[in-house]
């Protein structure tokens, strides 16, 4: 089954600069949002008292709020999350010598005065200390893979041109992520770094993929254009790029809806990030390689012939 013929001439080069623009406007407000609003972290990496409870009818935050804050706990952020009865409640880290479990019967006994069968169907507590190390944690895990898909797609294809575009797609996905999850002020806790590598991993094998039929392409062909080249690379490869897009989003959509509140941030940051290495494994990765100068010399160099004289 294919989506579009192996044979199909869409000029996809041609029009790269235009889509340089969308990925620049993309990447600029997803910067801005980062060091104007940040990210909403999670208390994986803040440190604090995560709560999610399920009321038997419709559950008011600011009554539950106030409530909270009656009984001693402040800073607290209450709010509903997948429906009216669902609450999410975060609090700041607890006092030294206080358990979770002493945590829980306070908070729990704060929750039946409002709603006799609410179930608290999740509790964690994380010091501010393994916050901070998560959040060091989760930044070394990032820089580490791009540093390493860097020397994976040059000693794979032995072009830095193509390690180069990779590199660039490679960041600019995760940037892109990173944006709307500070626009839209959705939790950012450790499931979404882990979704965050996926989706680096993600776009490098559609972008591999890419890069092996550009080879291919240059190996049969080397006196061919390289904007023709790259074109019809990825032209030929069209049709598996979308469908396994396709694939991997119903699995991800399908888990964003019956996955739970735990799995929310995670899928939605892989539908996010499927969406935009789609798209960047098609304008960017290669586009980014042509400008650079790739070219059937990069890939295939040729050995310069010895004079005569030269030789020993």
């Amino acid at each position: 089954m294919e989506f579009f013929s192996a044979n199909s001439k869409v000029a996809f080069m041609g029009t790269r600069k235009a889509w340089y623009g969308v990925s620049a406007v993309l990447f600029l407000v997803s910067l801005g949002a980062l060091f104007t609003k940040g990210l909403n972290f999670g208390v994986d990496f803040t440190g604090g008292i995560t709560v999610e409870a399920k009321f038997s009818r419709e559950a008011d935050p600011e009554s539950l709020r106030g409530a909270l804050e009656r009984a001693g706990f402040k800073d607290v952020q209450v709010q509903n999350f997948g429906s009216s009865r669902d609450v999410a409640v975060r609090l700041p880290p607890p006092a030294a010598g206080q358990t979770p479990d002493a945590l829980r019967s306070r908070i729990e006994g704060v929750l039946k005065a409002a709603d006799a069968q609410v179930q608290i169907s999740r509790l964690e507590v994380v010091g501010p200390q393994v916050g901070a190390e998560l959040r060091n944690s989760a930044v070394v895990a990032l820089v580490s893979t791009l540093v390493l898909i860097f020397i994976y797609v040059f000693f794979r294809f032995h072009a830095w041109q193509l390690s180069a575009g990779a590199i660039i797609a490679a960041i600019h996905d995760p940037v892109i992520v990173l944006g709307f999850f500070a626009v839209t002020g959705i939790v950012f806790d450790l499931s979404v770094v882990a979704a965050l590598l996926a989706v680096i991993g993600y776009s490098l094998n559609d972008t591999v993929v890419v890069f092996d039929r550009i080879r291919e392409r240059f190996e049969t062909n080397k006196r061919l254009a390289p904007p023709e080249v790259l074109d019809q690379s990825v032209n030929q490869t069209l049709s598996r790029t979308i469908m396994t897009s396709l694939t991997t989003l119903i699995v991800v959509v399908v888990l964003l809806l019956l996955g739970g509140p735990v799995l929310h941030g995670f899928s939605i940051a892989l539908v996010v990030g499927i969406l935009v290495g789609t798209y960047s494994s098609i304008y960017i990765a290669s586009s980014v390689a042509l400008d650079l100068g790739l070219d059937a010399e990069a890939l295939f160099p040729t050995r310069k012939k010895l004079a005569i004289d030269d030789l020993p």
